[in-house]
């Protein structure tokens, strides 16, 4: 084995040594701030307290080369070392988080260094960008020491640092953080943080109960903005040609003015008259349509209850569209009078409990008025009353556009009760799974 061969296997075995074991091995150590030393590499690299994050910014030259690390084309045996060794550095900051109390300058560290993570792996939304991306992009190739392996696809990927984060925000003592206003700036508004915020909102009051309230804002808001750009990208409705175009120079048609007038040149003058102008078409058919948003409350649906709340709110916000919200559990409440305001919506749901979607159905079905005019979203993981199929049957039967939700969220990550989910197949109304978009796209297809 060659010299530089041992130097890996030691940066290695520190490497296991710490996911697996709390406790410094001695010899690991000094023999891995040999290594680092002897590469030029500061000794930075092997503290735990220090983020990766940190490193690059005291650091700068580090930042490079923790961006390609899985483009080791034409490495040396020495360059391998040295890429082992900051690989080591990136999967223990985000991956050996250790037990006890976190604090919220621990928890956006960590949030940072998992950007730097997803841009080792080719993702987009790295460097501190946290989980705010579309889930989209990615080379799709594997975090290996030579660059192979079998690619992590973005589902997983998503899935494993949204359980790491969300076993740091269940270890901060989140009250204590949101009651000082400055720690709570610190916080990242990421969608743990969120369903802990909402869990225990009834528990907080004064400063604390405000700090919660801006951080649940600042993350509707930026996820509405997200949404409202796809919505937005999405066509809204076809031109309607039995409208007459309206005469005003911004619809002028200059190109098929001149053509249908070409018979008017006059070679003598060098000029052309026209005698008629055209106009385009600008009008578009809208359909006034009813959209009803069924939302299961239960703590497994967060992610996809804020997206679809979020995303009711849109719709509700367009012209000839009318909106309706249920949300439920064991009970169901209407939301609608305050779908246009996703926070507020928010802020009246309780995570957790049963589910019985037979509750939801029931304060539903009255608003059904014209079957084949309205689109109805069950968002649920369908761990549910078996006895809905017959209703989702009905209702598909009706004539009603009904689209089942299993997933949607930025992972696409979702586990859904597969009784239904073949149920549902076989009634022509696959349950959707995957980016938010696929939900955007099927309501406008239908609403235009």
């Amino acid at each position: 084995m060659t010299d530089h061969e041992n130097r890996r296997q030691v940066l290695y075995w520190r490497l296991l040594a710490r996911v697996f074991n709390t406790e410094e091995q001695p010899a690991l150590e000094s023999a891995s701030v040999a290594v680092v030393d002897d590469l030029g590499l500061p000794t930075a690299l092997l503290d735990p307290s220090v983020s990766v994050d940190n490193l690059v910014q005291r650091f700068p030259d580090l930042g490079p080369e923790f961006e390609s690390l899985l483009d080791p084309d034409n490495e040396d045996s020495g360059q391998q070392v040295r890429r082992a060794a900051l690989i080591s550095k990136l999967l223990l900051s985000v991956f050996a988080t250790g037990t006890g109390d976190v604090s919220a300058t621990q928890l956006a560290a960590w949030q940072k260094d998992a950007g730097w993570f997803k841009q080792a792996l080719g993702r987009r939304g790295g460097q501190g960008e946290g989980e705010q991306g579309d889930g989209q992009g990615g080379s799709g190739r594997g975090l290996g020491t030579g660059g192979g392996g079998r690619g992590i696809d973005d589902a997983e990927l998503n899935k494993v640092l949204a359980d790491v984060e969300g076993d740091l925000v269940r270890r901060m003592r989140l009250r204590e953080v949101l009651s000082n206003s400055s720690l709570a700036a610190q916080l990242n508004p990421s969608m743990s943080l969120i369903e802990q915020l909402l869990r225990d909102k009834d528990n907080l009051s004064g400063v604390a109960l405000a700090n919660a309230k801006a951080l649940i804002r600042r993350f509707v808001d930026e996820v509405a903005e997200v949404l409202r750009t796809q919505v937005e990208k999405t066509s809204v409705g076809k031109i309607d040609r039995s409208v007459p175009p309206k005469r005003v120079f911004r619809n002028l048609d200059v190109e098929r003015t001149i053509w249908k007038n070409l018979t008017n040149w006059s070679p003598e003058d060098e000029r052309l008259y026209v005698d008629r102008l055209f106009y385009r078409h600008t009008a578009r058919r809208t359909t006034p349509a009813r959209l009803i948003v069924v939302v299961d409350q239960s703590g497994s649906m967060v992610d996809a209850m804020v997206n679809c709340t979020i995303l009711a709110s849109i719709f509700a916000g367009l012209p000839k569209v009318d909106v309706h919200l249920i949300a439920y559990d064991t009970r169901a409440l209407d939301l609608t009078p305050w779908v246009k305001d996703p926070f507020e919506v928010l802020l009246r749901t309780t995570l957790g409990g049963g589910t019985d979607g037979t509750v939801a159905m029931a304060l539903a079905r009255p608003k059904i008025v014209d079957p084949r005019n309205t689109v109805m979203v069950w968002i649920s993981d369908f761990y549910d009353n078996r006895s809905l199929i017959d209703d989702f049957t009905s209702l598909h039967r009706s004539g009603v556009k009904f689209i089942p939700v299993g997933s949607v969220n930025s992972s696409g990550y979702a586990s859904v009760d597969q009784w239904f989910r073949e149920k549902l197949k076989d009634l022509g109304t696959p349950v959707i799974s995957g980016h938010i978009r696929k939900l955007v796209l099927e309501l406008k297809n239908f609403l235009t």
